[in-house]
């Protein structure tokens, strides 16, 4: 301002531009700070980072078998219970084990048969007394009617030498018959092809020693709800897991006739073959499958789904290139039903509609909704 113009203004007017040149001065230097602050925030403005490497697979669609599991107990096919018929003898050998294959006419077990041999000697003895007499008593008749016309005799005598003939050759056969039944009791010391027989027991008749599974063959005995029952047919391929982690093949040989009237489950008989595992036994609870047909499955990597507050979930991208990059996606929540399994495979029933879709498999447990991620090379869906 000229020095001429400042000396013709009053002190007011003074004390007013003073005012106004200050602030001027003020939002000059606030302004340069403004400015040089956005740019120093611009150039310091942090970058969005992916979560997580993953990758990905696309959905596969196969046909697998329609499978109906069902629980069960495993059972002898036939079971043979053999016991013993020599009442109050002592039992001296045992040979059968438990788990032992035995064949027809194998001896299983032998009791004392000292005492059944003397009854056995006293009642061929008996025969042979009860014998000579029959022929000594045959010789007297027969002489007897010899004489018959000479009147040496009377008619009463004959009949008396007749009478006892007859009575002589029934005594032979009731002595034969006695003789018959300590023969068999002395068989029945003997018992011929699980185990109750112990060494040293006297045991009344009937008694069971042994119980044999005819020809080694088992069955899985599956119960079977009432409504399932009309997809079972015989001939189905069966697959038998115990709860040791043993598994067999079976076929189903019949559908039982009948559904229990309190559980409404019907029993499915199924034949198990004769190389079953040993670790498979009578008795034991089991778990299987029965093949009932086929259809088509959507399906991905059981590694890909993840389990959360009680509902499974598949992450699949939304965006092939995130913020302009090739590599990096973002990431989608869907909620999902899963189906039938196949080895590392599991069925999506609803909830993937879209069998292109880029599903997140390695990485997925970790992934939240609308995460970024980085792709590495995307894979096929396998078909098992």
């Amino acid at each position: 301002m000229p020095n001429s113009i400042w000396r013709n203004t009053s002190p007011v007017q003074r004390t007013f531009l003073m005012a106004i040149a200050a602030l001027l001065v003020v939002g000059l230097v606030t302004a340069g700070v403004s400015i040089k602050f956005k740019e120093s925030a611009k150039d310091e403005a942090p970058t969005t980072k992916p979560a997580m490497t993953v990758s990905t697979q696309t959905p596969a669609r196969s046909t697998w078998a329609t499978q109906l599991s069902a629980n069960g107990s495993v059972t002898a096919w036939q079971e043979a219970s053999v016991g013993t018929e020599a009442n109050g003898l002592r039992l001296i050998e045992v040979r059968g084990q438990v788990g032992d294959k035995v064949k027809a006419g194998q001896v299983l077990a032998v009791f004392d048969a000292a005492g059944v041999r003397a009854d056995v000697q006293a009642a061929r003895a008996q025969v042979a007394e009860a014998t000579a007499s029959a022929a000594e008593a045959k010789a007297n008749a027969d002489r007897a009617r010899s004489l018959q016309s000479s009147g040496a005799l009377s008619e009463q005598q004959i009949n008396q030498l007749t009478t006892a003939a007859l009575t002589a050759e029934a005594r032979v056969a009731s002595a034969q018959a006695q003789l018959a039944v300590q023969e068999l009791r002395l068989k029945h010391t003997t018992v011929l092809a699980a185990r109750s027989a112990t060494v040293g027991a006297v045991l009344p008749a009937g008694t069971e020693l042994f119980r044999l599974v005819r020809q080694g063959r088992l069955e899985w005995r599956a119960e079977v709800p009432a409504a399932d029952l009309a997809q079972i047919k015989p001939g189905q391929s069966v697959t038998l897991r115990a709860p040791g982690g043993a598994t067999a093949q079976g076929k189903v040989r019949t559908v039982g006739p009948t559904v229990d009237a309190q559980n409404r489950l019907g029993l499915v008989y199924v034949d198990l073959p004769a190389n079953t595992p040993e670790a498979i036994k009578p008795g034991m609870f089991a778990n299987g499958d029965f093949a009932v047909g086929e259809r088509p499955a959507l399906h991905v990597p059981q590694q890909a789904l993840v389990f959360r507050d009680g509902f499974s979930y598949l992450f699949v991208l939304a965006d092939e290139q995130a913020d302009g990059k090739p590599n990096e996606a973002r990431v989608t929540r869907l909620k999902v039903q899963t189906g039938r399994r196949l080895g590392d495979r599991i069925e999506i029933s609803q909830g993937l509609t879209d069998d292109k879709a880029s599903v997140v498999v390695q990485g997925a447990a970790f992934l939240n909704d609308g995460d970024l991620v980085k792709v590495v090379a995307p894979t096929t869906g396998a078909q098992p």
